[in-house]
């Protein structure tokens, strides 16, 4: 396992982060123990976690399961899901910031959480309120750094001009979704990420089970996430996708490598990317993920595998301008 710097923060974290949506769910404790101690045997030190997943029992796994190795992990969270029945129980107010990173905090057993994310964009509150909120948590040295997933690059970019004029906390890491079927991130996310130095840490690098070899344009498996999770088969809904599925599992066979290894590969070698976040069900998928770090990825490798799905347009929208 390699080692590489979170943005410009100058913490270090392995090459790869994995991902813990699946504890209490999909993997029960022992089985979430049993992932948890293969990751750390392979050197990550880095967890990627939610509120929101498994309404809080993700975090109360992990939590037990850090105890006596809390200094030498990176952990993340998150806050904007619902995680009760009340009308302010979701959102990015500070009210609900405030709450939820207490929430967090105890379920985690730590006292502090390394990055923190905004899950999603809330339209309702105003933006320097977030800002000033999860500055007042990094002051308060609950929360170390403050970050975002799924937001657009514009809102990320008014972010960090309003925190630059108010001099307050600024977002240090983002996590877009990124994937071989799905690289909207190239063309105005990752950009901006190098521009203002800031970590990538991407999601769904397997498109949720699409580039694993289970999914084709004829054949689909009679359940999984991209049939029985409504947000996993509206995302992935379009033909297209699984044409490129059939054509990276036919790439990656005539390169003898594991399909999940090649996919995981492909998006640890972007220039812009940290880490991926991966994931797995038991230890048997999740040794596949990390074998990715054995990829000796090369520029022409990368440009072959990137050829199998469409190059996203530029943000000015000028395909001649594509190198």
């Amino acid at each position: 396992m390699k080692y590489v710097d979170l943005g410009k923060t100058g913490v270090k974290v392995s090459q790869l982060c994995f991902g813990t949506m699946t504890f209490g769910k999909e993997a029960d404790e022992k089985m979430s123990g049993s992932m948890f101690a293969a990751c750390r045997d392979a050197g990550v030190n880095f967890f990627d976690c939610a509120d929101a997943y498994s309404t809080g029992r993700a975090e109360e796994i992990l939590g037990r399961l850090m105890v006596g190795s809390r200094d030498d992990i990176v952990l993340t969270s998150k806050v904007f899901e619902p995680m009760g029945e009340g009308i302010n129980d979701r959102g990015l107010s500070r009210r609900h910031i405030v709450s939820a990173v207490e929430a967090s905090l105890k379920r985690l057993k730590t006292d502090r959480i390394d990055i923190y994310f905004a899950h999603k964009f809330d339209p309702s509150v105003d933006g320097e309120q977030i800002l000033r909120a999860f500055d007042d948590l990094v002051r308060a040295g609950k929360i170390i750094y403050p970050a975002v997933s799924n937001w657009a690059a514009y809102q990320i970019a008014t972010a960090l001009g309003l925190s630059r004029l108010h001099g307050i906390a600024e977002f240090q890491c983002i996590q877009p979704m990124y994937n071989l079927a799905k690289r909207q991130a190239e063309v105005e996310l990752l950009p901006l990420a190098r521009a203002e130095n800031l970590a990538v840490i991407p999601y769904n690098p397997l498109g949720g089970g699409l580039l694993t070899g289970k999914y084709g344009a004829k054949h689909r498996p009679d359940g999984g996430r991209l049939q029985d999770v409504g947000f996993y088969a509206k995302r992935y809904s379009l033909d297209l996708y699984y044409e490129i599925a059939d054509r990276f599992i036919a790439h990656a066979s005539s390169r003898g490598v594991h399909p999940v290894t090649l996919g995981v590969a492909w998006v640890m070698s972007h220039p812009d990317v940290t880490a991926p976040i991966i994931g797995a069900r038991n230890v048997e998928q999740l040794r596949a993920s990390l074998d990715a770090v054995t990829i000796d990825m090369t520029p022409e490798w990368r440009r072959e595998i990137s050829a199998l799905s469409p190059h996203p347009p530029p943000a000015t929208d000028r395909l001649e301008e594509i190198v």
